[in-house]
């Protein structure tokens, strides 16, 4: 598997990259092969299951309304946030589904959605199928996806549509591969996926791409920090980076050592009411982690001297690699091994991102990364109520506090220590495989199944 840093940093809406990015991408692919297949035209009705974890949390996930928006064509990174509840909405009120180039069919939520949170099917608990039939009932054609984590989707029949025709030129698939890489060519980690990253695209079409996304998670952190109210779903809870933001600001002249790290939380707390809330979002590597690097890497605009564009790019690349580990060797999806595949990964990402922009050597930058997710082993994934709100929004700003901690260790060392950050890594694989499946974004376990609801 060969990846790009814009496969794990995508554009897109909340509040859940499994939950919501990968049913419209898997919604969207469904079309796009029945028009390759040459049957979209005579489709008159569709059914779509959708199993295990993105069963039993789907609707609090918004699940339901992105499947709708990715069959009528709508797309992650550019639909209105607001839309994907509006349609859905629609349709449980009798209205008809715009088969994208299609047209109108006859879409019966209670009859042609089905969520099945007790049944797995295939490789992945984030399973879906998707079958369409003509007027007479004749199957046109029938699709399994899976939602793999980071809005990743995949296909059994189909290629892996994040590997690359062209190889990269410093190829690394460990840790271990990557400071051997950094040794031999003399670069820093953002040096050598830098150098990957420019097979297939220019050098100007790559800065130009990170700057928005560093552009995209400062506005949801600036809009984040604006908003009030309550967050959608029924747990009523109430927004509360505004009224923060507003202390921090009367506070800001207090000679107070701390509150740089109240500002970092403030940050996190936005960019995660934002997710909850539906909103648009940088998947990094996650939407349930998504306030972790964008928190960090404002930390090292507002706090860090001599922070500018070309640190920004660095931190981004750098984290990217990171997360390539992640994702090659262990996983992101906490449907798959809990909350130390989204938080923990966020967390290490960013921990070895700072190390870099701070000045850290390879190894240091290593030595953070490991600090970050060896501290977040075992961490479950139990949202309450199956929304992306309670313990996930305060978890993004402990985490981002803990990356900080983590790179700031790391660069008072030498790089020397003695878990390495592939151990770490198997051993949270290791750990995902042993997990209770009612850990997993279930529902049925933890918080999720002992906080009352009111």
């Amino acid at each position: 598997m060969s990846l790009s840093v814009f496969d794990l940093f995508r554009i897109g809406i909340g509040p859940s990259s499994s939950h919501t990015v990968g049913p419209m991408r898997a919604a969207k692919m469904f079309v796009s092969d029945l028009n390759l297949n040459g049957v979209l035209g005579e489709v008159d009705g569709l059914h779509i299951e959708l199993y295990g974890s993105l069963g039993a949390t789907g609707r609090g996930h918004g699940s339901i309304g992105a499947l709708i928006v990715g069959l009528e064509g709508g797309e992650p990174a550019t639909v209105d946030p607001g839309l994907p509840a509006v349609r859905a909405d629609a349709i449980a009120q009798g209205g008809h589904l715009m088969l994208a180039d299609r047209g109108p069919i006859t879409f019966d939520l209670a009859r042609d959605l089905i969520l099945d949170g007790r049944r797995t099917i295939g490789h992945h608990s984030n399973g879906m199928t998707f079958e369409a039939r003509d007027r007479d009932g004749r199957l046109l054609l029938r699709r399994l996806y899976f939602s793999v984590g980071g809005g990743f989707v995949t296909d059994p029949h189909a290629p892996d549509p994040t590997i690359r025709c062209a190889e990269p030129p410093i190829p690394f698939h460990s840790a271990q591969e990557l400071l051997a890489a950094c040794d031999e060519h003399g670069l820093a980690i953002s040096d050598v996926v830098r150098a990957n990253e420019t097979v297939a695209q220019t050098p100007s079409e790559l800065d130009a791409g990170l700057l928005q996304l560093a552009a995209v998670m400062g506005d949801c952190i600036a809009t984040g920090m604006e908003a009030t109210g309550e967050l959608p779903g029924g747990l009523h809870v109430r927004r509360r980076a505004s009224g923060i933001r507003a202390e921090l600001e009367h506070e800001q002249a207090a000679n107070d050592p701390l509150l740089a790290m109240e500002w970092v939380a403030l940050w996190a707390l936005a960019v995660s009411e934002q997710n909850a809330s539906g909103g648009r979002v940088v998947t990094a590597p996650t939407n349930g982690a998504a306030g972790i690097i964008p928190a960090v890497l404002h930390f090292y605009r507002t706090f860090v001297p001599g922070s500018d564009d070309e640190g920004v790019k660095r931190f981004l690349l750098t984290a990217a690699a990171i997360g390539f580990l992640f994702k090659e060797n262990a996983s992101i999806s906490g449907a798959e091994v809990g909350c130390q595949g989204e938080v923990g990964s966020a967390c290490s990402m960013a921990a070895g991102a700072l190390a870099e922009v701070l000045g850290g050597t390879p190894r240091q930058v290593e030595n953070a990364a490991e600090i970050g997710i060896e501290h977040n082993l075992g961490l479950t994934c139990d949202p309450v109520g199956g929304l992306v709100q309670i313990p996930c929004i305060e978890r993004n700003a402990v985490a981002a506090i803990k990356a900080i901690t983590a790179a700031r260790m790391a660069i008072r060392g030498d790089g020397t220590h003695h878990v390495s950050l592939d151990r770490a890594i198997m051993t949270m694989r290791d750990t995902g495989a042993d997990m209770a499946d009612k850990y997993k974004e279930t529902g049925r376990g933890g918080l999720a199944l002992n906080v009352v609801e009111c």
